[in-house]
């Protein structure tokens, strides 16, 4: 059973390495062919060529980033490498749980390149291709974990370093727990603020920097959050 377990550990694992592989590399033909075009024109033999190095390599940095943005992206779109809310086990052997290791072994570099290079619009087209459900007028400054298990209503603001994660990993059982993470219209999100899975912001809920939403719990419409687990700040 050990033997069993440990090789269908491995051939998950050549897998996610393989699809990677592919993925990635893909994301960097651009790369390579914008690199030939520049060779063909500049020899790098004068002083003066030097000084558009910066400027080419700014160019070709953010070609990859954008193509890798879109490459993964239209991968888990068109195969749709999605997950559905529920608990399973942890193991290659688990279907759902492959897939949001697919996903996050796809989605997770690109989720950090998104965090030091603002892409603006692309941002949020590039997490509906994830699944992710977003509103018009919805400024996206923190992390999203599990784009396909998150949505997001109309005019909602997330601060930055704010996190919202829609999964559990309990390494004791070695289960993954999955839900699903709404917010509502109107909402605004303060910076660092963290939402666990369950989590429902109902519409016109403001959240203090901070802030920590437990696991299914539900803020009611037109109130104001805070604290450590979020609680309902009364004016006074």
């Amino acid at each position: 059973m050990k033997y069993n377990m440990n090789q269908g550990s491995l051939a998950g694992q050549i897998k996610i390495g393989l699809i990677s592989f592919i993925v990635y590399s893909l994301g960097f033909f651009p790369l390579v062919i914008f690199g030939s075009i520049v060779l063909i024109f500049i020899s790098f033999n004068e002083m003066w060529h030097l000084l558009l190095l910066p400027f080419i390599i700014y160019i070709g940095i953010f070609l990859t980033i954008w193509y890798q943005l879109l490459i993964s992206g239209l991968i888990i779109h068109v195969f749709k490498i999605r997950y559905e809310p529920g608990v399973y086990n942890y193991d290659f052997k688990n279907k759902t749980a492959f897939r949001w290791r697919v996903v996050h072994i796809l989605y997770t570099p690109m989720r950090k390149m998104l965090e030091i290079f603002p892409m603006g619009r692309m941002k949020n087209r590039y997490y509906r291709l994830l699944g992710m459900k977003i509103g018009e007028n919805t400024l996206v400054g923190g992390t999203i974990m599990d784009p396909c298990l998150t949505e997001i209503g109309d005019n909602c603001t997330i601060g930055l370093y704010a996190v919202i994660y829609a999964h559990i990993h309990v390494y004791e059982d070695n289960k993954l727990i999955l839900k699903r993470i709404k917010i509502g219209n109107n909402c605004i999100i303060g910076a660092g603020a963290y939402i666990m899975p369950g989590a429902v912001l109902q519409d016109n809920v403001k959240l203090a920097t901070g802030s920590v939403v437990l696991t299914d719990q539900v803020l009611k419409k037109d109130k104001i959050y805070g604290g450590i687990p979020a609680k309902e700040i009364i004016k006074k």
